[in-house]
């Protein structure tokens, strides 16, 4: 007899979905697939099903499953998976994965740099990772992961998959998914991916009695029509279709010899079972009942562990010589309860979820919590710190099984704590609730204080607001000032940083309460604190220091004055901050004042900005704070940029936060390289980032710079004149919440609407647009230089005669007037000045050093304040204003803005310079003599000189009349200051020579 049906019975309509899905996959429609059923109902089986239909066609199989428990550790079922794969075929290395393996390194152990600085990625940013690492892999074959018992998956890894199956359609990916229909997070992602449409969820009922006869006839090796009515039946009521439950009746009727097989076949002849589950528990006394002792016992033992267990932990836990412990797993194997896992070495599982679950089930209750109690005393003896993780969750676990809530409650706190330490904060919230739910009295304000920092760090700032105000930590002398303080500081600048102001001045407001009022001495801390420096108490300065930083950042959110201290005493705190947060050491608070500090100072000069934020660069560097160096050389890259004009230091700090894995620090500087790149002109480059980034940071929900993208988006759609485009992505942007990211309202009315208006020849638009983004700086503090305020709204004002020396020598003071952008404006304002007041050799240098140093920077700022200058040249007769409108004219012609072009060739018509026609196939014209106003007809003309043609060979060529040409060759001797034909003919060959 078998121990289970050779085949799969009763699940014709399951498989055809599963294979119509993995066709639709290879063919790029990508899909989940949710398996759903209780214990034993055979969705292990279809997950086999569907591991040899991919095999079959050669696509490759990634395949992992869930702990026992819901408290595993995060991700298991994905390294499972990854590892499933690389011992076989191996992972894909191609370059495009580069920028991923650092965040891939925590699910691929192969992966991990043991030298390099680790970056805590978000669990988001990981699942972004994956889902490129599957793209990769399903390549031209398709892809399968199959993932079992998510029932008893991490919160983690469940993310992951809400994010991955959001993502699959336009992949060659199918993602299979086993349940059980409990109550859960698991259960809820199901239902809320059928609801999207995202994935199909089969809920798998109990076979027909057919089917059940079917698998009869399979386990005995016979026909349908060999196996006996009464055994159908009462396999059949017995069973209740689960296909589990049936194979283990049959084979205890078959043991006990109620089941024999004889002359004519097989026949029951014993008595009725009782009901299920008693059967099944009763079955396997049975069967244990024949096992020699020390198998017994070690099978006992390893069902307390859990449904999978490894040899170390079997070993440790029982005390079991090797030798015994092999001999027992091979007779525990051969009798059927339990096989190799496969997914690592010295893994083992019980053939199913309730072959464990009954074999704990013979035994009394008394035994079973002297079996776990036992267990767990050994684990503890052999590792008393319980340096493995899954060890220290296990232990917590046999503690609670033993009856020891309170010792489990420790465990689970401390198990909850290097959750939160590893940033797996969503598994740190459900071992930490677990062990808040277990906790004795003494142990609960450490356990509902790591807790209310857990849900913080988790984004569920209501939640840990709400913890922070439980019984539990409220009353003063449960927790004692200085851990207090450091809760209200941590929680505040959560706050901070989820732009929630009035939460964020609650508990400022606790915390300084506490520095002032006496209070009790800290109790001894009982069970776990938080991690790191603000979890030891700390004299008032380093709380004070900590404090000051969030005050500070809270001043660059937009809100009502008198709340909190104005931006000149903000600076002095945050620098008294950083002094004694680096002498505590208290090195992230360090880096967040030096940061704010940065900021705060641009406003005496970016030579002071680049100061603190070196300084900031040096403590990170100091104390291994890798995403905090990222940041600092992230801020370093912005002001080069907005000092120089270039992008370089930017793109080394991208280099190096792609190294890291950090893909949120990636995408933010992705960002501001595409804002830049639309400063530069470089179109291409802008369009390529924005595609490659824009989807990817909504997935990721990396919602600051996903709005930042799309105005950027709409920045460089205003920079080549289409409003239409711009308004478009400005709406996409008022979506995304960018009505309320009002830090971004200089940027969009100054740098955005201010120079789409001026690209179309409305001035009085534009400088309405600068004057909305003037005044909302005047009422709100801000970080942003290149809105106009010091740059293209003066030019503006000094064009129309609305500003005068003094007006422009107090924008020239700014430090803001040091920065590349507004730089060309200023200097091109103080040209037109110059101008009119009589010093027109000044003004036209001026101009001359402008078109040296910035054309090559910010070609369209620099085109279109060349424009405005040569109108105001052109009125108060100063300089080369036909060179310079035919410079912008050419510019602004190519880049296909007609307003702007037009415009030049009015004024090149009011100068009365000659004005070039545009005809097809101008470009041909090199851009030299475009700029001295050469034509196309010209420039063929200009061409053949080069053989010293006569004016009647050129005109029969060029089909135009001999007077024609003598017209053009004048007019070129004229535009190129050539000395007669040979001097043309000179030139021709120069650029017949140069291609």
């Amino acid at each position: 007899m078998r121990i289970s049906s050779p085949t799969t019975v009763g699940r014709h309509a399951e498989l055809d979905l599963a294979r119509q899905l993995l066709t639709d996959a290879r063919k790029g429609a990508g899909r989940g697939l949710v398996l759903l059923g209780e214990a034993g109902i055979g969705k292990s089986r279809l997950v086999a099903e569907c591991a040899a239909l991919a095999g079959a066609l050669g696509v490759p199989v990634l395949r992992g499953r869930a702990g026992a428990t819901g408290l595993t550790a995060p991700f298991r079922p994905l390294i499972e998976a990854l590892s499933s794969l690389s011992r076989g075929a191996g992972l894909p290395t191609g370059p495009e994965l580069a920028p991923y393996r650092p965040a891939l390194a925590r699910l691929v152990p192969e992966w991990r740099d043991p030298g390099g600085p680790g970056y805590p990625e978000s669990v988001v940013e990981l699942a972004e990772a994956v889902l490129r690492l599957l793209a990769v892999l399903a390549r031209g074959t398709g892809c399968a992961v199959l993932l079992e018992d998510l029932h008893a998956a991490d919160s983690e890894t469940l993310a992951v998959l809400d994010y991955l199956v959001d993502n699959l359609a336009d992949l060659p990916v199918l993602l299979v998914a086993t349940l059980r229909p409990e109550t859960g997070p698991a259960l809820d992602l199901a239902r809320s991916a059928a609801r999207r449409r995202v994935a199909s969820v089969v809920a798998l009922g109990p076979l027909e009695a057919a089917d059940v006869r079917a698998i009869a006839a399979g386990c005995l090796e016979t026909t349908p029509e060999g196996v006996p009515d009464d055994l159908a039946a009462r396999l059949y009521g017995g069973g209740e279709g689960n296909p589990y439950l049936v194979e283990e009746l049959l084979a205890d009727l078959v043991r006990s010899g109620a089941l024999l097989r004889g002359p004519d076949g097989w026949q029951l002849v014993g008595e009725p079972a009782a009901s299920v589950p008693d059967a099944v528990v009763q079955a396997y006394g049975h069967r244990l009942a024949v096992l020699d002792p020390p198998v017994r016992g070690l099978l006992q033992a390893a069902a307390a562990l859990g449904t999978r267990f490894s040899l170390t932990t079997l070993r440790t836990a029982t005390g079991s010589a090797e030798p015994e412990l092999f001999a027992g797993l091979r007779a525990a194997t051969e009798a059927g309860f339990v096989r190799p896992d496969g997914t690592r070495h010295d893994q083992y599982a019980f053939r199913h979820a309730l072959t464990g679950e009954a074999v704990l089930a013979t035994l009394p209750p008394a035994e079973r919590a002297a079996l776990a109690r036992s267990a767990a005393a050994a684990l503890e003896a052999a590792d008393p710190a319980l340096g493995d993780d899954e060890q220290c969750r296990l232990v917590a676990r046999l503690l609670a099984a033993a009856g020891d809530p309170a010792a489990a409650a420790l465990r689970y706190a401390e198990a909850g704590r290097r959750a939160r330490e590893s940033g797996a904060s969503a598994s740190a919230v459900a071992l930490l609730e677990h062990a808040h739910r277990l906790a004795a009295p003494p142990d609960r304000t450490g356990v509902a204080e790591s807790l209310a920092l857990a849900l913080a760090e988790a984004g569920q700032l209501d939640r840990a607001l709400a913890v922070a105000d439980s019984p539990d930590l409220a009353v003063p002398s449960a927790l004692g000032t200085d851990r207090r303080i450091a809760l209200h500081t941590r929680l505040a600048w959560e706050a901070v940083m989820a732009e929630r102001r009035a939460d964020s001045l609650t508990q400022l407001a606790a915390a300084r309460a506490l520095l002032t009022d006496p209070a009790p001495a800290d109790p001894t801390p009982v069970g776990p604190t938080p991690a790191g420096p603000a979890a030891a108490a700390t004299p008032p300065a380093d709380q004070r220091a900590a404090l000051a930083v969030v005050e500070g950042h809270l001043t660059l959110l937009p809100g009502p004055d008198g709340q909190l201290p104005p931006p000149e005493q903000a600076e002095r705190l945050a620098r008294e901050a950083a002094e004694t947060a680096e002498r505590a050491p208290l090195p992230v608070v360090a880096c967040q004042a030096w940061q704010l500090l940065a900021l705060l100072g641009r406003e005496r000069g970016f030579d002071h900005a680049d100061a603190c934020l070196e300084r900031m660069l040096a403590v990170a560097e100091q104390h291994a704070l890798p995403v905090w160096r990222v940041e600092a050389l992230v801020r370093l890259g912005v002001n080069a940029f907005m000092r120089t004009g270039s992008s370089r230091r930017l793109e080394q700090a991208r280099d190096i936060a792609g190294g890291l894995g950090a893909l949120l620090q990636t995408q933010t500087t992705d960002g501001l390289l595409a804002m830049q790149a639309v400063l530069r002109g470089d179109h291409a480059a802008a369009t390529a980032i924005v595609d490659r980034s824009l989807d990817a940071s909504a997935r990721l929900r990396n919602l600051a710079t996903h709005r930042y993208l799309l105005l950027t988006a709409a920045t460089l759609a205003a920079h080549r004149g289409r409003r239409r485009d711009m308004e478009r992505e400005l709406q996409r942007f008022d979506r995304a919440g960018g009505e309320e990211a009002s830090f971004l309202t200089p940027v969009l009315f100054g740098l955005c609407r201010a120079v789409c208006a001026l690209l179309e020849e409305d001035r009085a638009g534009a400088e309405a647009e600068l004057a909305a983004a003037a005044a909302w700086e005047d009422d709100h503090p801000s970080v942003f230089y290149l809105s106009g305020r010091y740059g293209l709204r003066p030019l503006l004002d000094t064009v129309a005669g609305r500003a005068d020396r003094a007006r422009l020598a107090a924008c020239a003071a700014a430090p803001a007037a040091e920065l590349a952008w507004n730089r060309q404006f200023l200097r091109l304002a103080d040209a037109v000045l110059l101008g009119r007041e009589g010093h027109a050799d000044r003004a036209a240098r001026t101009v001359d050093e402008v078109r040296r140093d910035a054309a090559g920077l910010f070609p369209t700022g620099y085109h279109l304040g060349l424009r405005l200058a040569a109108e105001a040249a052109l009125a108060d007769g100063w300089g080369d204003p036909t060179t310079w409108l035919r410079t912008a004219e050419e510019y602004f012609h190519g880049l296909d803005v007609p307003a702007v072009a037009g415009a030049c060739r009015g004024l090149l018509r009011r100068a009365g310079a000659g004005v070039a026609q545009r005809r097809t196939g101008r470009d041909q014209v090199p851009a030299d003599l475009r700029v001295l106003g050469v034509t196309l007809r010209e420039f063929e003309v200009l061409v053949l000189l080069a053989e010293r043609p006569g004016n009647q060979e050129i005109a029969r060529r060029l089909s135009i009349s001999p007077r024609t040409v003598e017209k053009h060759v004048a007019g070129l001797i004229r535009k190129t200051g050539r000395p007669g034909r040979d001097g043309l003919r000179d030139l021709a060959l120069a650029l017949a020579v140069a291609g």
